[in-house]
């Protein structure tokens, strides 16, 4: 298996025995790892940062791909709130989702976004910051 694999997890994320901050086996990392909720079948791509300090909430069938920051803190502006992905939502590779967000069942960001305000289910975001750029199509809704 290739360092850069996207890899299938399932419930029950196993951490290296030296991952003071939360690095996994799969080369992804979750700090204060009490407040992070994973779902099933979800896909999470290589060196993946999620900050769940206000909490996180990734629903079944996400998919987040290689090197996406999903912040539940920001030390810059001091803003703080939980994050939710929705079943079956997609961040392309490279996304940063602000503190606070919520990302709809179905929704997909476009590589190297800036996700700044909740995105409604069933559309495409891209951009930095974000913008609507369509809709998702019914043929591609899980």
């Amino acid at each position: 298996m290739t360092y850069m694999a996207i890899l299938y997890i399932r419930r029950g994320m196993e951490t290296r025995d030296d991952a003071e901050m939360g690095m996994t086996q799969w080369y992804w990392r979750v700090s204060h790892r009490k407040n992070f909720k994973l779902g099933k079948n979800v896909e999470i791509g290589s060196f993946a940062m999620i900050d769940a300090r206000h909490g996180m909430v990734i629903e079944d069938d996400v998919k987040i791909g290689f090197g996406c920051a999903i912040l539940s803190y920001s030390s810059i502006d001091k803003k703080g709130g939980q994050i939710v992905l929705r079943k079956a939502c997609k961040l392309g590779a490279h996304s940063i989702v602000m503190p606070g967000i919520e990302i709809g069942q179905n929704a997909v960001i476009g590589s190297n976004s800036v996700v700044t305000h909740n995105i409604p289910p069933d559309e495409v975001w891209m951009g930095s910051p974000a913008r609507f750029a369509g809709k998702v199509l019914e043929t591609d809704r899980q």
